[in-house]
């Protein structure tokens, strides 16, 4: 077989080239459809990745609120699905006491303590962002009440509030300063303060520890400049530390109000919602209408009742981050 030569080979290719691109040019261009550009289109793209957490949230979270609300409107109870009542069951827990003084409860609980915690919390995290010997121990111990699980630190408590063997009465009495002991959980203000100091003790950790994360942010740069032109700590703070540090501020009482306002198992491991309905929470009661009463639709009503006030909490912080148009590079409203 003979052999082509190189300069035939390669006018041979160039000939073909030109054949393929007019044939190439005469082919009408398709344009992209809408799924092409959907498809490529930036703004689109973190949709796409937040669609299979997104079915995780519809899956767990969504259709369990939608089957609350739903049997809140029924009569159902534990065995029998019930039928349709409307606002039956609202209407009820509208001249029910002991649901109107879970609401006080509630309300009490979650303010006092997510103030607390907010102060405490914001303490501890600027003491632990200064030089400080041994830094990293003492940040890890501040961490420690809030790893704890829940249910061992109410069983502590329970121990350190117990009426015969409490440590607090136990020692205020070797100190002469009682002479009986303290009736922590059997008194309805005693129980109900105690049962808050046990949340602040757990929930200033989180608080502490994420504030101070924000402040590793801010460059020590800006302090620097303020001392220079003889800004004192306190007007460090005020100009410098708590606007740059509001918008994890909101994110972190959010999130601190949202649990506080839920919280079920430091409650009903303690007290059990005693004495007399003292410190019954919405989410206790709730609880115990349902599960241990068998009344599915009036705990589900007592639930779905809790979300006007979570919705509330986060609108607030939602509203406060929206006008603080510093992060835009503009001024404050």
């Amino acid at each position: 077989m003979a052999s082509v030569p190189r300069d035939g080979m390669q006018g041979l290719n160039l000939m073909t080239d030109v054949a393929l691109k007019s044939r190439l040019d005469k082919r009408p261009i398709q344009e992209p459809t809408s799924w092409d550009r959907l498809k490529t289109n930036k703004n689109w793209l973190g949709l796409w990745f937040m669609l299979p957490a997104g079915a995780i949230l519809i899956l767990f979270l969504a259709y369990p609120l939608g089957l609350g609300v739903w049997l809140s409107f029924t009569d159902a109870k534990i065995g029998r699905a019930g039928e349709f009542v409307g606002l039956e069951n609202y209407e009820w827990l509208r001249e029910d006491s002991t649901f109107l003084l879970s609401v006080f409860n509630t309300l009490l609980y979650t303010t006092v303590a997510s103030i607390i915690k907010f102060a405490v919390g914001l303490y501890l995290a600027l003491l632990l962002n200064e030089r400080l010997p041994f830094k990293a121990i003492l940040r890890a111990v501040v961490l420690i009440p809030f790893i704890v699980p829940t249910v061992l630190s109410a069983i502590a408590f329970w121990w350190i509030y117990d009426a015969q063997f409490s440590i607090i009465s136990w020692s205020l009495k070797q100190m002469g300063l009682i002479t009986t002991n303290i009736d922590f959980l059997g008194d309805v203000w005693n129980a109900r303060w105690s049962t808050i100091f046990a949340n602040i003790w757990r929930g200033v950790p989180f608080v502490a520890i994420t504030l101070l994360a924000g402040l590793q942010t801010v460059s020590p740069s800006l302090y620097e400049a303020a001392t220079i032109d003889g800004a004192t700590p306190w007007q460090r703070f005020r100009f410098i530390t708590y606007p740059l540090l509001t918008p994890i501020i909101a994110v972190v009482m959010t999130f601190s109000v949202l649990f506080t306002f839920t919280d079920f198992q430091l409650i009903w491991v303690m007290t059990r919602g005693g004495p007399v309905n003292a410190t019954h929470l919405m989410a206790t009661l709730s609880y115990q209408r349902a599960i241990i009463g068998g009344s599915l639709g009036e705990g589900a009503a007592i639930s779905t009742a809790m979300i006007p006030f979570l919705l509330a909490a986060i609108m607030v912080s939602w509203f406060g981050l929206q006008r603080r148009k510093w992060q835009q590079g503009g001024d404050n409203d």
